[in-house]
């Protein structure tokens, strides 16, 4: 039985998601070669630079491999049974010494331009979110007031458990991905992430964002995104914590910001009633857009 590509099981998982009107944004797809889908601006310049590397890499690959060719049918044995014992030739070694330090150069420059990107925050942080892995769980503070604070554990969402989250749509909420309370944040807006563990080293990682940060014990950690898009993201750990590392997904729901404060103050309250609010609110929204 032949397989799906993964653009073209890209698009029946979108073109679901989109009919069953849930807000999806970025997963893991069956068969996926390229990087997901651009949520941030950062991730959009890793995009960029993956496909600007690509330009050197690519010629290179080609020239070493005629190279190669050539010089197992040029110098083979049948066609010269008399090897020839050069010392040195100045000008290869000038061509393979000033060769690599430009082309070293040309990767250097850009990126040493996005590593400072990924360290510089867009403006001051607007919010600041501290996450911190067990096995194999995630915890979650929202910090500001002591009386705004919200806090909550991020599961693994169980499949008897769908039901009754509202969860169903499984292009939506995929299985070994969806989680039982994401974190939910404004779109538009600096959040910074403070990353530490509560027992071995996790990692929070986040493909569509392009953040990865390892999660340390006795350590605290800083990054931070700014999401261009509403919708939910996901990722995993990426540091092999145990037994159950793969049951570990991070989930990030990325609202509009009336949507957002309206959620954190109910979360104030109880954090799974305001998630289902939300879900409430989405799907009203959607109602009415199709409606129009």
């Amino acid at each position: 039985m032949l397989k799906k590509p993964a653009w073209l099981a890209g698009i029946v998982s979108i073109a679901s998601a989109i009919s069953s009107g849930a807000a999806q944004a970025a997963q893991p797809m069956p068969w996926q070669t390229d990087l997901q889908p651009a949520a941030t601006g950062i991730m959009s310049e890793i995009r960029w630079f993956e496909e600007y590397t690509l330009w050197f890499l690519v010629p290179i690959v080609m020239l070493v491999l005629g190279l190669l060719v050539f010089v197992i049918f040029r110098f083979r044995q049948s066609a010269n049974p008399t090897p020839s014992r050069p010392s040195h030739n100045t000008l290869i070694e000038v061509i393979w010494t000033v060769g690599p330090v430009l082309i070293l150069l040309f990767f250097a420059v850009p990126s040493f331009q996005l590593l400072t990107a990924q360290y510089t925050p867009e403006g001051e942080p607007e919010l600041t979110i501290k996450a911190t892995g067990y096995q194999w769980y995630w915890g979650y503070e929202y910090q500001g007031d002591a009386e705004e604070d919200v806090s909550f554990d991020s599961l693994l969402l169980q499949e008897g458990d769908r039901a009754d989250a509202g969860k169903e749509d499984m292009a939506a909420y995929p299985r070994l991905l969806a989680v039982d309370n994401e974190i939910v944040v404004p779109v538009d807006t600096t959040v910074r992430l403070l990353v530490t563990a509560g027992d071995v080293i996790h990692s929070w990682a986040m493909p569509a964002f392009g953040v990865k940060v390892d999660a340390v014990p006795g350590r605290l950690n800083e990054t931070w995104f700014r999401v261009d898009q509403e919708g939910i993201y996901y990722g995993q750990c990426s540091e092999l914590c145990g037994k159950d590392h793969a049951y570990m997904p991070i989930a990030v729901h990325a609202v509009s910001k009336d949507k957002y404060d309206a959620w954190h103050a109910a979360a104030l309250e109880n954090v799974g009633d305001a998630n289902k609010q939300l879900m409430a609110a989405i799907e009203a929204q959607r109602e009415l857009a199709s409606a129009e």
